[in-house]
């Protein structure tokens, strides 16, 4: 058998949600070029289909959209539950939720830490609770989260996304624990990478070259980088790994973007 084989992950049933557009759509795509069926949920509609135009483009298949608040419970338990009326099972779950900007710690207040807390945790682990028994009864399969360079290295003005997404990734390896052997959980870390909501940052010629100048590998990263990363952790390729977050950004040690917040 090639190597590439295992990269295949034919006749399986992957449910994104966060993947109208940026990295969530290409790795819906990812999974479809490698075989998925995949399920791909976002809040807005006109996105969804314009990645599923993508995929039929590509792959010849259809995707199923869905149109949800990924903060509301009711609808991502709904959306679960459709795939498995859809397709009899459900083997994988790629979470792409939160957000959190930067700020002076001293400025930061008990709701914009409740805030970023619900937003990355609480609302990206919900689907994956609700996912589970349906990926026991599909035999087992994988769990990626979306987390952030920022959930393990520093950086001067994220101590609240950062301690969010850390929260995330030892969530990550709590869930390996609890869910081994039958379903894997890991997590992917971006750097600064090239989506629709890091536009505005990218467009500022002497900001980007910031990012650029303080990334190893000297460049942005781009939405097709995160989705090798998504189908290398759901596929027989990454079958030996669970608990562990890969971090596909750059090569970052310390935060790229830091802030210029002065001393205390």
């Amino acid at each position: 058998m090639s190597i590439f084989d295992n990269f295949r992950v034919d006749g399986e049933v992957a449910l994104l949600i966060g993947a109208g557009k940026g990295m969530g759509a290409a790795s819906a795509l990812a999974l479809a070029e490698a075989g998925a069926d995949v399920v791909i949920a976002a809040r807005t509609q006109t996105d969804l289909e314009a990645t599923a135009a993508r995929i039929k483009d590509a792959t010849g298949s259809t995707a199923l959209t869905i149109a949800l608040d990924a903060y509301d419970s009711d609808q991502t338990k709904a959306a679960v539950d459709r795939v498995v009326q859809e397709f009899g099972r459900l083997n994988h779950v790629v979470s792409i939720v939160g957000g959190t900007g930067p700020g002076p710690f001293l400025e930061s207040t008990d709701e914009s830490w409740s805030t970023a807390f619900q937003g990355n945790v609480i609302n990206g682990l919900r689907v994956v609770r609700q996912a589970v028994p349906h990926m026991l009864a599909s035999g087992g399969g994988g769990v990626v989260m979306i987390s952030t360079g920022l959930g393990h290295i520093v950086g001067r003005g994220w101590s609240v996304y950062g301690a969010a997404k850390a929260a995330l990734e030892h969530a990550v390896r709590m869930l390996a624990v609890e869910l081994n052997p039958r379903i894997r959980v890991n997590a992917v870390a971006p750097g600064a990478t090239a989506t629709d909501g890091f536009s505005v940052a990218l467009a500022d010629p002497g900001l980007r070259e910031t990012l650029e100048h303080n990334t190893p590998l000297r460049r942005i990263g781009t939405s097709q980088d995160i989705a090798a990363g998504v189908l290398y952790l759901l596929s027989p390729a990454g079958s030996y790994l669970t608990g562990h977050i890969l971090p596909v950004d750059g090569g970052l040690y310390t935060s790229n973007l830091p802030m210029n917040y002065p001393d205390l």
